[in-house]
């Protein structure tokens, strides 16, 4: 029999799943590329050019940087709000939550390797010659962490869906047969 939804029904685990999306999403906003260079003359340059050019946040980056956090999130709204539906929960939500999870943590590091292919070959040969490194912001690291937890409670929600279903089914009183 499933209970009708309520906020305490909610286990720890899909509270974290829900925040780990939140997380995930408001980490969009904060910079997730960062053009830097350790030369006075070069960094007065960045500095006089627009803050859009410098920094980027995950919707001015490339694909693996908004791509991601959107599946965490939505991941953790149905999880939240189909978690405790026993029949959903027994065929494999947690499953899914995990195999998203680790889908949105894999486009999150291939985008870590792909950092410098968000500029085209002629903007990285300058920024080779004038110093400029290439690097990530403290949101694609927030992104990752997000990611990361989100794939570690998914883990913890399958080993625990496991044991309950190992325990038997409360009968429904009305439901006996004489």
């Amino acid at each position: 029999m499933t209970s009708p939804f309520s906020v305490k029904s909610v286990t720890w685990r899909e509270w974290l799943g829900l925040a780990a999306g939140l997380l995930a999403l408001g980490s969009t906003f904060l910079p997730w590329t960062t053009l830097s260079t350790n030369k006075p003359d070069i960094e007065i340059v960045l500095s006089s050019l627009p803050h859009s050019d410098v920094v980027r946040n995950a919707w001015q980056s490339s694909f693996f940087a908004w791509c991601p956090p959107l599946p965490l999130l939505l991941a953790g709204l149905v999880v939240v709000v189909f978690g405790r539906i026993r029949k959903v929960r027994v065929s494999g939500l947690p499953h899914l939550w995990l195999v998203v999870a680790a889908a949105s943590l894999l486009l999150m590091v291939l985008g870590w390797f792909t950092l410098d292919w968000e500029f085209d070959a002629d903007q990285r040969g300058i920024f080779d010659v004038a110093g400029i490194a290439i690097g990530a912001g403290s949101g694609r690291f927030l992104g990752l962490f997000a990611a990361l937890g989100s794939v570690v409670v998914a883990f913890l929600d399958i080993r625990a869906v496991r044991a309950e279903s190992r325990q038997p089914r409360k009968r429904n009183p009305r439901s006996k047969t004489h």
